[in-house]
């Protein structure tokens, strides 16, 4: 009998498992499962989901402990989205120290691969924004606006349009007044069932409760991530890479059809310029020509420390191989994304003009399954190709 293959989502920030009847890696489990059967090997699927803005620590302790309980005999992968991403390197660095019995830990020697999908290594300026009181309001709004907006589906933003117009503008909603957010908070759930305004409840609470995450991803945190952290010599190990165009005001007119359009577009406006304010002193990858080549070319514009999918930096999302290049928002890559064809299925995060949709999905989830099994296409990197330079020696 064929072995089975157990892969392990893990969502970052504005993640969840389930929530308010939303499968958030619903496209990206059918699409795995989908190829696992044309290449004829049997997978079980889990999605691993601690709290949102949680510790790096805590996340990766909860990471393990999932696995140990409920991997089976055969090859493991790890795909981990945004943060998700790091926590994936915590679990299996040789250097860590996560605080729970070694025998909980044993699992890791049986990890085959593990992908790191926008994932900020070298970190990203919007954690050290959302840190700001400021920036709390936005983190506050943008998980709001996101799990509402997925959950709702495009039938309903019609009416969802309309409130967010009472609204008032962007910098209205992430003023001063925090009776502005608590009253949009109010007004949105109403859209949404009871046991679904229980669940965004609760969701939004664990991100005040912890914002671990948050602190710990800044560009100066993740110096020193890198620094104490080490990958398993026997693990296969790739990323993922996406960067938006930068929003301008004639942009914006053109992708604008609705309030809900106007507001999530200035709103993704709004965090793109801040994740665009690189660090003085702390870096991205230092990419190999051919890498940064090949991500310019993908994107379709020059790749420089500006360059994002409007959370992360592109140049920050480069670990070892890098597997799948091309634009896309933050979200676009788990398969939130506006689709004309399948608007139910597929649901819009953000106004990002990215243009993401089904092909593009498809080629990079067929890169990442044949990374996981370990076959290549002609199209596909040659092994040791790897989108970092090697490192510099410490002085």
């Amino acid at each position: 009998m064929s072995e089975v293959h157990s892969v392990y989502l893990i969502p970052g920030m504005f993640g969840f498992a389930q929530l308010a009847g939303y499968d958030y890696f619903g496209h990206v489990r059918s699409a795995i499962e989908r190829r696992y059967a044309d290449a004829g090997k049997l997978v079980r699927i889990e999605v691993v989901a601690p709290p949102p803005t949680a510790s790096l620590r805590y996340r990766a302790r909860l990471l393990a402990r999932a696995v140990h309980r409920t991997a089976g005999p055969g090859p493991i992968h790890l795909v981990g989205h945004s943060t998700g991403g790091i926590d994936v390197r915590l679990v299996l660095s040789s250097t860590r120290n996560l605080r729970i019995d070694p025998a909980e830990l044993r699992w890791t020697e049986r990890v085959a691969s593990a992908v790191s999908i926008n994932a900020p290594h070298y970190g990203t300026p919007l954690a050290t924004y959302f840190t700001s009181v400021a920036g709390a309001r936005v983190l506050y709004a943008l998980s709001l606006l996101t799990v509402v907006s997925l959950s709702l589906g495009e039938p309903s933003l019609a009416i969802f349009s309309r409130v967010l117009a009472g609204l008032g503008s962007i910098d209205q909603v992430f003023g001063g007044d925090l009776r502005v957010i608590s009253r949009a908070t109010d007004v949105l759930l109403r859209f949404v069932d009871s046991d679904g305004r229980t669940a965004i409840h609760t969701y939004l609470n664990k991100i005040r409760l912890d914002q671990g995450a948050l602190i710990q991803t800044t560009p100066e945190a993740m110096d020193l991530f890198n620094a104490a952290t080490e990958d398993r010599g026997a693990v296969r190990y790739g990323s993922i890479a996406t960067g938006a165009p930068p929003p301008g005001p004639s942009d914006l007119t053109k992708r604008v059809r609705s309030a809900y359009g106007a507001f999530s577009a200035a709103l993704f406006a709004t965090i793109h310029r801040f994740t665009a304010q690189q660090h003085q002193r702390y870096g991205y990858a230092p990419l190999v020509p051919a890498t940064r080549e090949r991500l310019s070319r993908s994107l379709g514009w020059t790749v420089n420390e500006r360059t994002s999918d409007g959370v992360v930096p592109t140049l920050s999302m480069v670990w070892d191989r890098l597997l799948w290049c091309g634009a896309a928002d933050h979200l676009d890559v788990l398969g939130h994304f506006h689709d004309e064809f399948r608007p139910t299925r597929h649901v819009d995060w953000l106004t990002s003009g990215a243009d993401f949709a089904r092909p593009q999905f498809w080629r990079m989830m067929d890169t990442l399954v044949r990374f996981q099994l370990d076959t290549r296409s002609p199209s596909d990197p040659p092994p040791g190709a790897h989108g970092s330079a090697p490192r510099p020696p410490e002085v």
